[in-house]
């Protein structure tokens, strides 16, 4: 039996598609309905559903991300996107980012059908089942190597990285954790440490702290600012931790790197 989860924030449409499609007729059961992003990623993670039928254009939600972020996580979910929304490109987008089905409100009986059929025959073929985040997908080759089977969803994953990326330099400064850079991405804090060590062979941390720096080597082209003032700025709770990271990161201090750079006649050799 396949789990259907219903995502809109239209109560009608909701009420419509969990009574009135024989779901039974293609082996499925809706396992629960949403009004908005959040509450949709909640219920999509305690649920497991092989099948989301989702608006894009709600509370709380980007669609597209939202898109990326379960078709990288659960890479058998099948998506149909049912939205009043009529852009082409994003249309176009959504597809890109592997959505089974993108179909216009207010839709027909029959294209519904179709769709849940589309998708239901798609479930059949396929041998494994909907995972879990901590589940890791492995093959034995003939040599008897056990390996982690090829990432699917290539344009899904590079969509998520691209974004989690430039959200971790516009937000550098603040408080950064992990979970918030998860939040905005629509996946979890273990599936986005796995996308950005393998796109970056880097750590959340390590990207983290290279974003700092770069908007640090900057701060310290300003010979009035003192270093302290440029730890503070850039996100560092005290002097001792940005001092560590910088050397670690640039082979010199930070007061060897702005002597180096820009001259002690500039900033009177400020710390």
């Amino acid at each position: 039996m396949y789990k259907v989860a219903i995502i809109d924030d239209e109560p009608l449409i909701v009420e419509g598609l969990s009574r009135t499609i024989a779901w039974e007729k293609w082996n499925c059961q809706v396992a629960g309905t949403a009004s908005d992003g959040r509450e949709g990623m909640e219920l999509i993670r305690e649920k497991r559903p092989d099948i989301v039928i989702t608006d894009i254009c709600m509370p709380k939600m980007d669609g597209l991300k939202m898109i990326a972020g379960l078709k990288s996580e659960f890479s058998k979910m099948q998506l149909i996107i049912l939205t009043g929304y009529r852009e082409f490109e994003y249309a176009r987008q959504a597809i890109e980012l592997g959505v089974a089905r993108f179909l216009l409100k207010p839709s027909k009986m029959n294209e519904l059908e179709e769709a849940i059929a589309a998708v239901t025959a798609r479930l059949d073929l396929m041998d494994l089942p909907i995972a879990a985040p901590e589940e890791v997908y492995e093959q034995v080759d003939e040599t008897g190597t056990v390996s982690e089977v090829e990432d699917e969803n290539g344009e899904a994953n590079s969509f998520i990285v691209k974004n989690a990326l430039e959200y971790i330099r516009e937000n550098s400064r603040e408080k950064l954790r992990l979970s918030d850079v998860a939040d905005q991405v629509y996946v979890s804090q273990w599936h986005l440490s796995k996308l950005l060590n393998k796109h970056t062979g880097k750590t959340f941390s390590d990207i983290l702290n290279g974003a700092r720096m770069d908007q640090s080597k900057e701060l310290l082209k300003d010979p009035s600012l003192r270093i302290c003032d440029v730890a503070e700025q850039v996100g560092f709770q005290d002097l001792a931790h940005f001092s560590r990271v910088f050397k670690k990161m640039e082979g010199m201090s930070a007061g060897e790197y702005r002597n180096t750079h820009w001259g002690t006649e500039q900033n009177g050799g400020k710390v």
